[in-house]
This record gives C-alpha cells, structure tokens and sequence, in this order.
C-alpha cells in the first residue's frame, strides 16, 4: 500500500523495495519500483546505494516466530534492521528514517488496566513472547545507533511509529491469512486444522480484560507518507499510532463478527494456544507468551502524533474494524460491504 501510495507522487524518482518473498503482484504496475527480492539480514546495501534513496521506512519483518528456530528468526529481525538502520545512518543521502515497531512491547501483564492507556514515555518492558521482546531489543539498537550517529554529526531524522493492530479492506479482504479478526470472522479457509478453529469459535471467548485498539490501514498510510515527505519539528521521535476513543471490547468484537461472547478466565486461553502451537508445529501462530495478549490489555494513547505532526485519524478503533469503507473496498465483494 505504501509503495503505490508514494509511487504515486510527482516528486518520488524511484522506489526501492526489499523483501525475501516475490515481487506482489499488486505491483506489477508501478514503473518506478526496483524489487530485490533478498532478505534484509543479507547483502542488498550496493545494489540500494546506486539510487541513493534519500528516505528509507523499514517495514519489513518475521512477525510469526518460527518454530524450534528462535535463532534464524532473531537474525532475520533484529540483524536485519540493524543493517537497515546502519545503512540510514550511513549513507549520505538518507535524510529520513520512518520505523515501525509495536505497542505489543508495552508487555501484556496481569497488572494491566483497561483504562490505563500508554504513552510513548512509558519504557517497554521485557516479556516472554518474542515478536514484542525482538521489537524491543530493535529499538534500543535503533536508539543507540542514532545517538552514535548523532554525536558524529548525523542529522537523519528517525521517526518510530507504534500501531495498533492494522486493519482495513484490503487486509481483511484481500489477504486473509490467520489472525485474531479472519478467525473469530470464520474466514479461515483450506486446511483441517484452520477448518475445526473456524467451527471452534461459534462463540466469541472473552477473557475479564479483554481489550483491542485497531487503526485503519488508510490511517496508517497517510501518516507514514507525512512523516516521510513533510517537514517536521523533530531530530528522534516515537509515536503510538492509534485512534482516539473507546476500544474494541469483547461484546464489540462479537457484534462485528455477529456471534455472542463466551466469558472465560485468562489463565484458560493458555491452554488451546499452547497445544495448537506444537501440535502445528507453529503453523497456528500461538507462540509462548502470545496467551497473554489476548488476555491482558495494551492499551496506548496516540494523541502525541495529533499534537507534533497535526494529523487527525479518519476512523475509529471500531469504525476501522467493523465497516469496510477505505482506498480498497472496491475490493470487497458487494455483499460484504459495510459502510459507516
């Protein structure tokens, strides 16, 4: 989405992008996009360093942990974005830096409160589950790498964005893959085990703190193009992307998928996601330490990115889940369309 968002733009010459998997087709179409299909823990900094990118915005990661390897999913990760970030500090023409992290590091606890909402001056805390823990540790390396840099004279900008769960037409409609909204929706499709999930889930489970934020994939685009080609007012920068007002809670997750809630205790979510997780050997992505994000609340506060960069998100946690309006609902299938 953000390669045709900014291959769109008169000033943009040509965009480079890097990913270990093939070309989408969704690009085919965008002239201007060079494709290295090599993964960021590998050597694509010469090929990069011909067109002299003068922005790079590091999206690129393994968020599922792969099973019984942590090793090559911690290289892939956190070398990955190291190079990536050494190369932005580095290179003479990077004049911006745009990473995005999570707010899954925040750490899901026993502790957490629904109406505690984090800010970004609110340290991450250490947890068991790994995406949150790797997202963690790049920051501190990203941090370090920028004073590094800046104490030689660097003047890259580094903006961080922390969103909420990303969500929209085209992630839910055009790319269903397992995940929390396709199968408490019934979505899951193909193998036997996404099929028993699916008929698993005639209820919605709620645990007492059960709580999630969601951004709209549009919301999540405009701001990156902003902080990626406006001027801004800052040298480094964290941000939670989130929208203003009342989260999705369980009663308003189960009128979206049009199903009742089945209350149920924090300490039982751990028991499905521990077996599905060896039992598919990964495949049904419930990593040690995941358990708990679907039974504690993280819940944060995106208004610093209203007050320093002046942008007011178009949807709501709610709005942006449930209905499908947005650039891709003409994606959507007529009869699954929802409009606010």
């Amino acid at each position: 989405m953000l390669v045709r968002r900014i291959a769109a733009r008169p000033d943009v010459e040509r965009i480079i992008g890097i990913d270990k998997e093939p070309r989408p087709d969704i690009l085919d179409d965008v002239d201007i996009l060079t494709y290295l299909e090599i993964n960021t823990a590998e050597a694509w900094e010469e090929e990069a360093r011909q067109h002299h990118p003068d922005i790079v915005i590091h999206t690129a990661w393994q968020i599922r942990p792969i099973y019984g390897n942590k090793e090559l999913s911690w290289k892939w990760n956190i070398d990955g974005s190291d190079k990536i970030f050494d190369f932005a500090f580095e290179e003479e023409s990077v004049k911006k830096l745009v990473y995005f992290s999570s707010v899954s590091s925040y750490g899901a606890f026993a502790e957490n409160e629904i109406d505690h909402f984090f800010t970004e001056d609110e340290p991450f805390r250490k947890t068991q589950y790994l995406y949150a823990e790797e997202k963690r540790i790049a920051e501190e390396h990203l941090n370090a790498k920028y004073q590094h840099a800046a104490a030689n004279g660097n003047t890259t900008i580094v903006s961080i964005v922390r969103p909420a769960a990303i969500t929209g037409p085209r992630g839910r409609f055009m790319r269903i893959r397992f995940g929390l909204q396709a199968a408490l929706a019934g979505q899951l499709k193909g193998s036997l085990i996404y099929r028993l999930i699916s008929s698993m889930v005639s209820f919605v489970p709620v645990t007492p703190k059960w709580l999630r934020q969601f951004i709209h994939e549009d919301d999540v685009v405009n701001i990156i193009e902003k902080l990626a080609f406006d001027d801004v007012s800052w040298q480094y920068e964290a941000f939670n992307i989130c929208p203003p007002g009342k989260p999705v809670l369980g009663d308003d997750m189960a009128k979206a998928v049009g199903k009742k809630t089945l209350p149920m205790p924090a300490w039982m979510v751990r028991i499905p996601f521990f077996w599905f997780w060896h039992l598919t050997r990964g495949r049904v992505p419930t990593s040690p330490g995941a358990w708990k994000g679907y039974s504690y609340p993280i819940a944060v506060d995106g208004s610093k990115l209203t007050r320093l960069l002046g942008y007011e998100y178009m949807y709501s946690s709610f709005d942006a889940f449930y209905y499908t309006d947005g650039e891709y609902e003409p994606y959507v299938p007529v009869e699954q369309r929802r409009s606010i």
